[in-house]
């Protein structure tokens, strides 16, 4: 019998390779890095974690949480109407919505419905505890309670990281690799908003207002010319 090889991946990984995937989605730029920890979150606490990443991306290409309604909301007990979204996509409405409530009563509850992988809305035990929130999931319902913010999760995994099956997280690697620009002479000579020339010349920003220093660029440029020759 063959051993399966697993590897010890550490959150700084986990969130580059998730950061990368969610990019090439159709959500939102500023969406998508609001969910960059969900994956390792949920990796963490031994729900879907990578595994389901890879498994539900087809669908969550086109996600739009654009989707997500609010139904009712009578103080205490909100409806959220996930319109066929991923859990991991309701996942900071659903902890905006607890905050709120929190901050007019001592506990809340929050009905998920419409949503896809609703086991996975436990990821918000984690996610709310660093915001001071209890989250206690019971099927599609998050019921949430003040405590101390504290982020026990992230600890555990910042100390230990996570167990992942080597082939699976080969596999997430190289899928987050098509989110980068492909290596070409060119894509070596470009680095943000400048792009130094064959014969080094610089184009783009030419404004000194941070610490760009564009002498260093073009000494760049202008050894690889030389190379070149």
């Amino acid at each position: 019998m063959t051993e399966t090889q697993t590897l010890r991946v550490m959150p700084r990984e986990m969130r580059l390779m998730s950061e990368r995937i969610w990019s090439l989605t159709d959500l939102p730029k500023g969406f998508a890095l609001m969910i960059t920890d969900v994956v390792m979150y949920s990796q963490a606490l031994g729900l879907g974690g990578f595994p389901l990443f890879e498994a539900r991306l087809p669908a969550l290409m086109p996600a739009n949480p654009h989707r997500l309604k609010l139904m009712s909301d009578t103080g205490e007990a909100l409806a959220l109407d996930a319109g066929g979204q991923h859990a991991w996509i309701t996942l900071p409405s659903v902890l905006d919505l607890a905050e709120l409530a929190l901050a007019q009563q001592d506990s809340a509850r929050i009905t998920v419905t419409d949503v896809t992988d609703p086991e996975e809305l436990a990821v918000a035990s984690a996610l709310g505890a660093r915001r001071g929130l209890k989250m206690e999931l019971a099927g599609n319902v998050l019921t949430a309670t003040r405590i101390p913010a504290a982020d026990p999760v992230l600890a555990q995994v910042l100390q230990d990281g996570c167990t992942i099956e080597a082939a699976q997280w080969w596999r997430i690697y190289e899928l987050a690799q098509t989110a980068l620009t492909p290596d070409s002479v060119v894509s070596r000579r470009h680095a943000g908003v400048n792009i130094v020339t064959e014969d080094g010349q610089i184009i783009g920003r030419t404004d000194n207002d941070d610490d760009t220093d564009p002498n260093f660029i073009n000494s760049i440029g202008l050894k690889t010319q030389e190379a070149t020759q």
